[in-house]
């Protein structure tokens, strides 16, 4: 881990800015974080223990699966909608394996990236995944163990918002970029698998969640049509939280009678949001 990176995390007990010690992370207090032996921070506060992050088999699956290039559409829409600066800091929050992230980040060697996610193990991938990538452990639910302002993008693609802490960290003229499932997403597996349906106030939830501290300013569908062999299905599967609740036996019987390829919707919808003019401005 880079240790210009680090200097945008902050300590997540006292807030105070971190630096990079040989492999430790220090904040002006004392606190100290010693770096995985696989490359990740973990800043994850002591109320937060325990909590449930992807497992280490969602993860892989995870990988596998966007290694197919089936989620591409929406990698590609992210990047369009990022409008990135040659040196700027992108922070994604439950960013799993970095798969989005470092697409964002494209060829420019100047921008840097900061890959937040609960679990360990995607943090592990995370950290591998390229050497302007910075991978932190940490509690989207909480404060998050960055910088004010230091974010010039934001990114969340199906993941936890935390709209006071998004807001905080994304500096003033920054965009935050979400991706969002529709009705439609996956659609012709949800019934026969028995995975989890895309809630149908999801929209309006959204723009709860956001509400006060982020405006939309602009918004656009990404769909397609994947055909998926089997093995891609049950890796699909496997890497949502609908792997939390199927008995994996009875989830490949269900996969057996899938036509292959299978034709699978993607549809998703990508928002782009500022901070409203209100937000956190300088007393």
């Amino acid at each position: 881990m880079e240790s210009d990176l680090v200097a945008v995390l902050r300590c997540p007990v006292c807030t105070d800015g971190l630096a990079l010690d040989d492999r430790t992370a220090r904040c002006s207090r004392g606190h100290a974080y010693d770096l995985a032996k696989q490359g990740y921070l973990n800043l994850l506060p002591s109320a937060s223990n325990g909590i449930e992050g992807d497992s280490a088999a969602m993860v892989g699956a995870r990988t596998v699966f966007l290694g197919t290039g089936h989620y591409a559409p929406i990698r590609d829409a992210l990047i369009l909608a990022a409008g990135l600066g040659e040196d700027d800091v992108v922070v994604e929050v439950g960013a799993g394996t970095a798969y989005y992230l470092s697409g964002v980040l494209g060829t420019s060697q100047r921008r840097r990236g900061i890959a937040l996610d609960v679990s360990k193990y995607a943090a592990r991938r995370a950290a591998k995944v390229d050497p302007r990538i910075a991978s932190v452990v940490c509690d989207a639910w909480r404060e998050l163990p960055l910088v004010d302002g230091a974010a010039q993008v934001m990114l969340n693609v199906f993941a936890p918002r935390n709209a006071a802490e998004m807001a905080r960290v994304l500096a003033p003229d920054g965009r935050l970029l979400v991706v969002t499932p529709n009705q439609q997403h996956l659609a012709e597996l949800v019934d026969v698998l028995g995975m989890v349906s895309v809630d149908e106030d999801k929209e309006r939830r959204l723009r709860d969640s956001l509400a006060g501290e982020f405006e939309r300013v602009g918004s656009e569908p990404v769909e397609e049509t994947m055909f998926l062999d089997r093995t891609a299905v049950e890796q699909l599967v496997l890497m949502t939280p609908s792997a939390r609740h199927l008995n994996y036996r009875e989830l490949l019987q269900r996969i057996a009678v899938l036509p292959e390829p299978a034709m699978v919707t993607l549809s998703v919808t990508l928002s782009v949001w500022r901070r409203t003019s209100s937000t956190h401005q300088s007393p």
